[in-house]
């Protein structure tokens, strides 16, 4: 039964998916098609009316358009989405089609279910009733599912395509009440997600794995692994990720001093992460070799920790200890406490979310707090203070060591959010009809694809250390 707790949990499995699948796929972009089109409408930059709207605001130029502000972000964005996050899930030796294709299957429906359900806490116009998007509520719908990816990579090769589906249905409405929570209610500050994103989507997948737990899976341990061309697609990845990491916690910082603050602290940031990774990887190898699974994830953990802090007035010497840290951390991770996860915590982490996600998201938060209770305003100016932690309307009266507090009981909410919705939605995922595959074919792409056949004779090739098993050859 292994973690599950219901009578229901375990039964006959059959990866037929061809009547659900289509079913769940057409089903719900029906009521995608049927919401938007009661509840949907342009905002006011997007809308025809834009030269009316102009002169009411006194608005002079097209320019001032929120469109050239936002979108060279939500490219960027939009690009970690579909080929950063894909492409780092292709490590698996016979589970690519799988890992990038499946996060462009969950990502596209999750971008519209994010819309909606971000519209309704955010964008709601009460005048009508409608929500009104725009250029930054396509950024926010790719932030919200960029949580969703992040758990599925938890359980990568192990669920099916629908039980995918039915993770980011749950995991977008999660997401949107607990965004809603931190952002709206505690008014916390998280431009860069460490806490929305990170720590929620990480424990989110983490609490799925673990009532998910297959407690035969070393029968597919043939296939954890990886070989030299898929770890090669997986850089892939993780060199977009990289790149583009700046624009992801600056995408919604406000105009000017705040947006390029943050993308500084999260280039310095990563760049720290990266020489402490690369030293701690070879350092834990008896010959000094480095391990490409510590390369093409713990370099990214820089840019999860800066986020929340990502605007504040860190420092470069600030950010630089942060990545340091991060490095640090994320890749001991994976050489230690991955294997105790799922050893005694049976948390069985495919992609060793934890190291790369929620704890550097824990990091962040942390980093987050200290900071905005540290703020002063001969440091940032009274003016500059204001605008950094928002303090207008019915917050004008917060203090910077108040403000840490919240930014404190915001990071609580997130790992409450994600432990507790990812339990109650794994105990769904566990019923026996969504046709996941037994634990001895997980991580194979013939159950979910057509798969062309061999075109050579595969030679034997030696396996590189996986996201979840510790090199034997490990001596620090």
């Amino acid at each position: 039964m292994g973690n599950c707790i219901v009578p229901y949990c375990d039964g006959p499995k059959s990866t037929n998916i061809r009547w659900t699948l289509p079913a769940v796929c057409f089903v719900w972009q029906t009521a995608m098609i049927i919401l938007f089109g009661v509840f949907v409408r342009y905002n006011g930059e997007s809308d025809a009316h834009w030269a009316e709207f102009k002169m009411a605001r006194n608005i002079t130029s097209d320019i001032d358009n929120d469109f050239y502000f936002r979108y060279p972000s939500f490219q960027d964005v939009h690009v970690m989405i579909f080929v950063g996050f894909g492409f780092l899930m292709t490590f698996l030796k016979r589970y690519s089609f799988g890992g990038v294709g499946f996060n462009f299957l969950v990502a596209a429906f999750g971008l519209q279910w994010a819309l909606l359900m971000q519209g309704w806490f955010h964008s709601l116009d009460y005048t009508d009733g409608m929500i009104k998007i725009g250029i930054e509520n396509l950024i926010n719908a790719d932030f919200c599912v960029a949580g969703c990816l992040i758990a599925y990579g938890a359980v990568l090769g192990k669920v099916s395509p629908v039980q995918l589906m039915v993770m980011t249905l749950f995991g977008i409405t999660l997401f949107a009440v607990e965004e809603y929570i931190i952002s709206d209610l505690l008014h916390a500050r998280d431009a860069g997600g460490s806490m929305v994103i990170h720590i929620f989507g990480g424990y989110y997948g983490l609490a799925i794995s673990w009532v998910l737990y297959r407690p035969n899976l070393k029968e597919s341990s043939q296939l954890q692994g990886s070989v030299y061309h898929s770890d090669v697609f997986a850089m892939i990845g993780t060199l977009f990720l990289w790149m583009f990491w700046p624009s992801f916690n600056s995408a919604t910082c406000d105009h000017g001093d705040g947006q390029h603050r943050a993308a500084i602290n999260t280039y310095l940031s990563l760049a720290a992460t990266v020489l402490t990774t690369f030293a701690i990887s070879s350092l834990s190898q008896k010959h000094g070799k480095l391990d490409m699974v510590h390369i093409q994830n713990s370099t990214l953990a820089g840019g999860v920790a800066v986020g929340t802090a990502a605007e504040f007035m860190l420092m470069p010497y600030g950010s630089l200890i942060v990545g340091f840290c991060c490095g640090l951390l994320s890749t001991l991770g994976y050489l230690y406490i991955t294997p105790f996860m799922e050893k005694k915590l049976k948390i069985q982490d495919t992609c060793g979310i934890h190291n790369l996600h929620a704890m550097p998201g824990v990091i962040g938060g942390i980093v987050g707090a200290i900071t905005a209770a540290a703020a002063t305003e001969s440091v940032y100016g009274k003016e500059g203070l204001v605008n950094t932690f928002d303090f207008t309307n019915e917050f004008k009266n917060r203090t910077p060591a108040v403000q840490g507090g919240y930014q404190a009981a915001a990071m609580c909410v997130a790992v409450c959010f994600g432990i507790g919705g990812g339990t109650l939605v794994g105990l769904i995922l566990r019923m026996p009809i969504w046709g996941d595959v037994t634990d001895d074919n997980c991580f194979n792409d013939e159950f979910y694809w057509e798969v062309p056949d061999e075109e050579e004779i595969v030679v034997p090739v030696l396996e590189y250390n996986n996201h979840m098993t510790p090199n034997k050859h490990t001596d620090m």
